[in-house]
C-alpha cells in the first residue's frame, strides 16, 4: 500500500502559482456570499423584532418581585406593598416542595408582609389570649380586624393565618428557620408544634412540605461569607488582575528580542514549578501518613465551604502529587518527541512578537471583542428574562374543602365573589396561581426562546470570526510586506476591519451559522442527558455519550477550519466556501508542519499562559493566607481564603488568553502565509521569500525532512532541476 507522503499534490489541489502582482491582502475585492449576508440582516432584524415583541408583553418584576394572591407585587415602590418585600404563606404544610413555592402555585393564601413571624403561634390560641393579636394582625388580610368573627369563618374564607412558625426570608418568601442540633431538626428550639387545628405535628412535617430548605438556607449561608469575601477583597482582586495584564504584555514585548531564551525559560520554569509541587506533595502526604485524623477519604466528609479541611487530609496530597507527576510526565514526553519542531516553533513566535510589535492596535482590539460580546449576552439575557415573564395573571379556584369540584379551574377575581362557585365550595377564593395565557403567543413562549438561544450564538460567532478576520488581515499585511517595516500600509488593523465589514459579513455570517447550528445540537444533548440522569438504561446513556463526543469532535474540527478560512477570506478575499477548500488543501499539502509545527507553538503558547497565571496564582496564594511579613496588615480579614484566590487565578487565565490569542492569531496566520510564501516563491531575485532570514536559515536545515507534497511546485521544479528529488 503506498504511504501517505506518495500522495500526488493534485490530489489536494495544485499548489498555488507565482503571481508577481501579489503583495499581501488583495484590495480589489467584491462581496462575498451576499445571500448569507442577507439572511443574517434579516435575521437580526427579527431578533430585534423577538427582543421588541419580549419588550411589550413582558414585565421583569414579575421575575424580581413575589407576586401575593391578589396578583400585586411584594416590595413594589409606590403601591401598598413597597414595605411589603416578602411573601407569607398562610399554611406552608399544603406546599408539596421548594419548586411549587418559588413557582408560587402553592394551594393557599399567599400575602406581602414587611417581616416573617419569629414564633408558633394559632389563630385559636391568638382568640384565646388577646393580647398577641396585634403581632398576630399583620399576617392577615390587608383590612381584616374583627377578632370577634367565628373561627371557623375566619379559617373558612382565609382572612388569617390558622398558625405561624419562626421563618426567614429566603427568594424574598418565607421558609421555616431549621437548624440541626446534635442530629435532631428544631425550629425556634422545638422539635414539635400545633398546628391550626390543634393537633401537635412533628417538625419534620414541615421539612417534608419544604423539602430541601435546609440544605438551601445553609447554601445561602455560604454565599452571603462568599459575598463578604468579595466585597472586602475586590480591590486585591483587581491589583492581581492588573499585574497580570501587564506580566502579558511585557511576557509578549519580550519574546520580540529573546523568544528563544524566554521560551526555554518557560518550559523549565513549568517543569520546576511542577517539580516543586511534586516534591511538596509528598513531604506533606509522608507527613500526614498514619495519622488517624488524616487518614480519613475525601468522599467521607463530603462538601466543605473551608477549603483548609482538605489540606489536612492525607489522600488530598496523594491526589494532588499523582496529578502533578502525570502533568510532568506527558510534559516531558511532548518535548521529547518534539524537540526538532520546537526552534522552528520559536522562530514563528519571534516574527510573531515582531509584527506585534510593528501592529501595537492588535493588543487591544480584545477590548472591541468584548465589548461586541457584552452586548449580545446583555441583549440575550433581557430578552430571556422578558420572554419568560411574559403572560397575563392567571387565577384560579382554590378550596380547603377536598371534595371541591371547582378546584384548580380558572376564574375572574372581579366576578367571582358574583357567581355560584362561592356557595357550592364553601371556604373557595379565587387566588393568582401563575403568568401565562392561552393566545398564540404565550402557546410559542418556548419555540421564541429557542429562537433567542440559537440568534444569540450565531451572533457571538459572528463577533469572534469578525475578530479573527480582522487580526489576520492586518497581520497578513505585516507578512507581505518585503521591507519590514516600510512596506507595511498604514493603519493595517482598520483597514483590515473595514474590509471585512464591507466585503465579508456574509462569509464571516455563514461560518457562524454552521458553528451555530452544531452547538444548538450540543446544547440540546445536554438537555436530554440532565432529562435522562435518573435512568438506569445503560444502552441509552452508552449512545448519548457517544453522540456528545462526536459534536464535540466536530465543534473542534468545525472552529479550526473556520480559523484557517477566515484566513484566507482576509489574505484572498473569496468565499467562504472556496477560502474553507483553499485552507484545507493548503495544509493538507504540508500536513506534518500542521500536525508538528503549528501544534507546538500552541503548546508553547498554553506553558506561557500557565506560567503567567500559576505565578499570580502563587504570589496571591502568600499574600491572602498573610505569609508576606511586608504587607501583612494590609490583608483583608476572610471568611474563605480560597474565594478570591480562585478568582485570581482563573481570571488571570482568562487575562493571558485575551493577550495570547491575539499571539495565537498572529502566529496561525503567519504560519498559513509561510505555508503559501513556500508554494509561489523560491527565494530567487525574481521570486524571492517573505519569511524572515531566522525562518529562512530554519527552513533550509529542516526542509529535507519534508514530504514531497509539502513542497510547493516551485520547489519540486528545483530539486527536478538539481537531480535531487527523493522517492520515499
Amino acid at each position: 500500500m503506498a504511504r501517505k507522503t506518495d500522495i500526488p499534490s493534485s490530489y489536494y489541489g495544485e499548489p498555488r502559482k507565482f503571481d508577481p502582482t501579489f503583495r499581501g491582502p488583495v484590495h480589489n475585492r467584491s462581496c462575498t456570499d451576499v445571500v448569507c449576508c442577507v439572511i443574517f440582516i434579516v435575521g437580526i432584524l427579527g431578533y430585534i423584532a423577538l427582543g421588541s415583541v419580549a419588550w411589550i408583553h413582558g414585565d421583569p418584576r414579575k421575575v424580581v418581585f413575589p407576586t401575593d394572591s391578589h396578583g400585586q407585587f411584594c416590595g413594589q415602590q409606590g403601591t401598598n406593598n413597597a414595605n411589603k418585600a416578602i411573601l407569607f404563606y398562610f399554611n406552608i404544610l399544603r406546599c408539596a416542595s421548594p419548586s411549587v413555592l418559588i413557582n408560587l402555585q402553592c394551594p393557599t393564601t399567599q400575602l406581602c408582609v414587611s417581616k416573617c413571624p419569629d414564633r408558633f403561634a394559632t389563630y385559636r390560641e391568638m382568640k384565646r389570649n388577646y393580647k398577641n393579636w396585634e403581632y398576630y394582625k399583620q399576617f392577615c388580610r390587608p383590612g381584616f380586624d374583627n377578632p370577634e368573627k367565628p373561627v371557623d369563618q375566619v379559617l373558612r374564607d382565609e382572612d388569617c393565618p390558622s398558625m405561624i412558625v419562626p421563618s426567614r426570608p429566603f427568594l424574598q418568601r418565607c421558609f421555616p428557620d431549621f437548624i440541626t442540633r446534635n442530629g435532631t431538626l428544631m425550629v425556634h428550639n422545638q422539635r414539635s408544634f400545633q398546628d391550626g387545628d390543634g393537633v401537635t405535628r412533628s417538625v419534620a412535617d414541615l421539612r417534608d412540605a419544604a423539602n430541601g430548605i435546609a440544605s438551601l438556607l445553609d447554601a445561602k449561608e455560604v454565599g452571603m461569607k462568599i459575598f463578604e469575601d468579595y466585597a472586602s477583597s475586590w480591590y486585591w482582586i483587581l491589583i492581581g488582575l492588573v499585574i497580570t495584564m501587564v506580566v502579558s504584555l511585557l511576557f509578549i514585548l519580550l519574546l520580540r528580542f529573546t523568544a528563544g531564551v524566554l521560551l526555554w525559560l518557560v518550559i523549565f520554569g513549568v517543569l520546576t514549578a511542577l517539580g516543586y509541587g511534586i516534591w511538596h506533595c509528598y513531604w506533606e502526604f509522608s507527613s500526614l501518613r498514619g495519622n488517624s485524623d488524616a487518614d480519613v477519604a475525601i468522599s467521607q466528609i463530603g462538601f466543605q465551604a473551608d477549603f483548609s479541611i482538605y489540606l489536612q487530609l492525607s489522600q488530598t496530597w496523594l491526589i494532588f502529587m499523582i496529578s502533578l507527576s502525570i502533568i510532568e510526565a506527558i510534559i516531558i514526553i511532548i518535548l521529547i518527541f518534539l524537540r526538532n519542531r520546537i526552534r522552528i516553533a520559536i522562530a514563528l513566535l519571534k516574527e510573531g512578537s515582531r509584527a506585534i510589535g510593528y501592529i501595537m492596535s492588535t493588543l487591544f482590539y480584545p477590548i472591541i471583542t468584548f465589548f461586541l460580546l457584552a452586548i449580545c449576552i446583555a441583549y440575550w439575557a433581557m430578552t430571556a428574562v422578558f420572554l419568560s415573564s411574559s403572560g397575563d395573571a392567571v387565577y384560579k379556584v382554590m378550596s380547603t374543602q377536598s371534595k371541591c369540584i371547582y378546584a384548580n379551574q380558572t376564574c375572574d377575581p372581579e366576578t367571582f365573589s358574583q357567581s355560584s362557585l362561592p356557595a357550592a365550595c364553601q371556604g373557595s377564593q379565587c387566588a393568582f396561581a401563575f403568568y401565562g395565557g392561552e393566545s398564540l403567543y404565550h402557546r410559542y413562549i418556548l419555540l421564541l426562546q429557542l429562537c433567542n438561544l440559537f440568534l444569540f450564538l450565531w451572533l457571538v460567532n459572528f463577533t469572534i470570526a469578525l475578530g479573527q478576520c480582522t487580526l489576520a488581515g492586518a497581520f497578513a499585511s505585516y507578512y507581505w510586506a518585503l521591507k519590514k517595516p516600510q512596506d507595511i500600509p498604514p493603519f493595517p488593523l482598520f483597514s483590515s476591519f473595514g474590509r471585512a465589514i464591507r466585503y465579508h459579513t456574509g462569509s464571516l455570517a455563514f461560518g457562524a451559522l454552521i458553528l451555530a447550528v452544531v452547538q444548538m445540537f450540543r446544547i440540546g444533548l445536554e438537555y436530554l442527558d440532565h432529562k435522562l440522569k435518573g435512568s438506569h438504561n445503560a444502552f441509552s446513556r452508552f449512545l448519548l455519550c457517544c453522540l456528545k463526543c462526536c459534536l464535540w469532535c466536530l465543534e473542534r474540527f468545525i472552529k479550526f477550519m473556520n480559523r484557517n478560512a477566515y484566513i484566507m477570506i482576509a489574505i484572498y478575499g473569496k468565499n467562504f466556501c472556496t477560502s474553507a477548500k483553499d485552507a484545507f488543501f493548503l495544509l493538507m499539502r504540508n500536513v506534518v508542519r500542521v500536525a508538528v509545527l503549528d501544534k507546538v507553538t500552541d503548546f508553547l503558547l498554553f506553558l506561557g499562559k500557565l506560567l503567567i497565571s500559576g505565578s499570580v496564582g502563587v504570589l496571591a496564594f502568600f499574600f491572602f493566607t498573610r505569609k508576606i511579613p511586608v504587607i501583612q496588615e494590609e490583608v483583608p480579614s476572610l471568611n474563605y481564603y480560597w474565594v478570591p484566590l480562585l478568582t485570581v487565578i482563573f481570571g488571570s487565565y482568562l487575562v493571558a488568553h485575551g493577550f495570547f490569542n491575539v499571539y495565537a492569531m498572529c502566529v496561525d496566520t503567519l504560519f498559513l502565509c509561510f505555508l503559501v510564501d513556500l508554494e509561489t516563491n523560491d527565494g530567487s531575485a525574481a521570486r524571492p521569500f517573505y519569511m524572515s532570514k531566522s525562518l529562512k536559515s530554519l527552513l533550509s536545515k529542516n526542509n529535507s525532512r519534508q514530504p514531497n507534497i509539502a513542497r510547493g511546485k516551485a520547489g519540486k521544479d528545483k530539486l527536478t532541476k538539481t537531480g535531487k528529488t527523493r522517492h520515499r
